[in-house]
């Protein structure tokens, strides 16, 4: 039984759910692939004094100033509509003071560019916080916020109905043990961050070409099915300088080159733009035009120097699919089967 003064014991106990509740979500992530390098407590910034540091340093900056018995950001000074409260005139800080020392922690721990993932709820906070870092003597343009959108859960075209009123909600965990990790992967990324994202639960799971992810996989599996016919026929891996790569005429062999010839720059250009969801939609379009190809020309035919340069052309769709799938934290499998 817990022993003490009734405060001390719903401390202990407010602090045991805490952790348990962090181990819990730590695990989920991680199984999901997501990890991160430091947990960060809100709290620890107030104990270690670093939001009393950063309040001096924007005083010492002259971007803090008192009015109305509060403490205030002049943030108008760098674009903001008006300025902004850092300490109420009751003495309890803003979301904006913690917030302040969690960014300039992170500027003195040596980073140069940071990124913040933000719920869309928190969009009208971009011009205040970037003012914050800007006050604080560093270039707001090396903050980088994404506004993320929202994201609907449906089974078919019927909403999985959610409620925080109501305590109806449905976790990673649930979503994770239901459709898998892969698939939930894949689906968290084939929209751009700043437009709604829906899933539905029953196609996430279905062995079809509907069903994206399995698309892409089934496209990568069908490769390695064929070269393993390849090996058992005693047809050899061609060396790339001996293959007579000019044979690949056919227009599906020509979209399928091209396709591949892009890898580079798609994943170029999904870095710099902060925008993944193009990795999928390249997977997508390469699983596309591996399958059409797949259509209309055989791979191990009558024709050895044919049959020979086809095989390079599928290895090296293989490989980019392996990639792409790599980079979204997504399988490769090797064997699938579709259900009719």
């Amino acid at each position: 039984a817990a022993e003490g003064e009734p405060e001390e014991v719903l401390k202990r106990f407010e602090n045991w759910a805490k952790q348990l509740m962090l181990q819990e979500q730590e695990r989920d992530l991680r199984e999901f692939g997501v990890q991160f390098d430091r947990w960060f407590s809100e709290q620890s910034l107030y104990d270690s004094g670093a939001v009393a540091r950063a309040l001096q340093l924007l005083h010492e900056q002259g971007f803090a100033y008192e009015a109305e018995g509060a403490l205030w950001l002049r943030s108008t000074a760098f674009g903001d509509e008006k300025d902004r409260v850092l300490v109420r005139a009751n003495g309890m800080p803003t979301y904006l003071a913690s917030d302040a020392a969690y960014h300039l922690d992170k500027y003195e721990r040596g980073y140069d560019l940071l990124i913040d993932l933000w719920g869309a709820d928190h969009h009208g906070y971009v011009a205040r916080m970037k003012a914050a870092v800007a006050a604080l003597g560093y270039d707001p343009d090396k903050l980088i916020i994404l506004i993320y959108q929202l994201v609907n859960l449906y089974r078919g075209t019927e909403p999985v109905r959610m409620s925080k009123r109501t305590g109806e909600l449905i976790t990673l965990r649930e979503v994770m043990d239901e459709i898998g990790v892969d698939a939930l992967r894949f689906f968290y990324l084939l929209r751009s961050h700043d437009s709604p994202l829906d899933i539905d639960l029953e196609l996430a799971q279905e062995q079809s070409e509907k069903n994206p992810v399995f698309y892409v996989q089934y496209a990568h599996a069908r490769i390695c099915s064929i070269e393993r016919v390849a090996s058992e026929q005693g047809v050899p891996m061609p060396v790339l300088d001996e293959a007579n790569l000019s044979l690949l005429t056919h227009p599906e062999e020509v979209a399928l080159v091209k396709r591949l010839a892009e890898f580079p720059e798609e994943v170029r250009y999904a870095a710099i733009q902060y925008a993944p969801h193009r990795l999928t939609a390249y997977a997508l379009d390469t699983a596309r035009a591996f399958h059409g190809f797949y259509t209309e020309c055989r791979v191990l035919g009558d024709d050895p120097e044919l049959t020979q340069a086809r095989l390079l052309l599928v290895r090296a769709t293989r490989i980019v699919l392996r990639n792409t799938l790599a980079l979204m934290g997504v399988s490769a499998p090797e064997r699938m089967e579709p259900k009719e």
